[in-house]
């Protein structure tokens, strides 16, 4: 069995001091056995506003955000998800935000740059977000072969779109990473529902680490990070405030649930759509 980590975090305006933390927390995790850490999205800095993620914006493989990933991983021998970083994709007034996996010597293997991006407007709250100002969105699907199983990447509001799990699911995927920062209103809606709803219908284990707390911007984030099993089971969550979730995966009970409840061979999507002309 394999044991991994969800990093929680409530990151601030000062990207060398959520560095420091993420090092911490990474720490722990490690001195814990976890042989792969999830971080959460955005973990290197939370701005006053969406714009201010352009001021730390990165070259592909060149930075200090991207240093400090290959070096905690290289130093602590684990396989890190870098939640998002920032990255340069020509555009002067966007970004993407691009999910990185270094492995425990230190080396990025892929990358998966968010496709949904958040523009909403909360109902009932005088909340929104219009992401797409500052973000680019990214347009392919990322699975990739680790030691620890078929691993597939996707970022916060990805989880709102089932259609992109069964693109991974297509790819073979075992295992689902989920930097994330849903905010309070959202994640006491639908944080826990559509995590366990995205590893029942594809019998996976998903890793959720979330930001979790209140921001410098004034921004509250949901938090409850969690890691959940094939079956829905959540394994290790924490609720609020900057801390590591841990769990182990056990592939051979995952063969055991997809063999004896094989509702994925089960699909019938290429079934023909009939309209009715009475």
């Amino acid at each position: 069995m394999t044991l991994v980590a969800a990093i929680q975090m409530a990151s601030g305006t000062h990207p060398p001091a959520n560095l420091h933390e993420a090092a911490r927390l990474l720490g722990e995790a490690a001195k814990a056995g976890a042989q792969l850490a999830v971080l959460p999205e955005n973990f290197a800095l939370m701005g006053m506003r969406e714009e201010d993620k352009l001021a730390i914006r990165e070259q592909p493989g060149a930075g200090m955000i991207q240093d400090f990933l290959s070096e905690q991983s290289r130093r602590l021998g684990l396989w890190i998800v870098g939640g998002t970083v920032p990255l340069d994709c020509g555009d002067e007034q966007r970004v993407t935000a691009s999910c990185l996996v270094y492995d425990d010597q230190g080396r990025c293997l892929t990358r998966y740059d968010k496709i949904h991006l958040f523009d909403v407007r909360l109902p009932d709250h005088d909340e929104y977000y219009v992401e797409s100002e500052s973000t680019r969105p990214g347009d392919s699907v990322v699975v990739m072969d680790t030691p620890f199983g078929r691993l597939g990447l996707a970022v916060c509001y990805d989880l709102r779109f089932p259609e992109l799990f069964r693109s991974l699911l297509d790819e073979d995927v075992e295992l689902i990473v989920l930097p994330a920062a849903f905010t309070a209103v959202t994640g006491r809606a639908h944080w826990e529902a559509l995590l366990r709803a995205r590893a029942i219908e594809n019998q996976v284990y998903l890793i959720a680490a979330a930001q979790g707390g209140y921001h410098v911007n004034g921004r509250e984030t949901h938090g409850d990070s969690m890691i959940v099993d094939p079956w829905g089971n959540i394994l290790d969550r924490l609720p609020r405030g900057s801390g590591v979730v841990l769990a182990s995966l056990d592939r051979e009970r995952q063969q055991a649930v997809r063999r004896s409840f094989p509702a994925i061979s089960h699909r019938r999507l290429g079934c023909q759509l009939v309209h009715d002309k009475r």
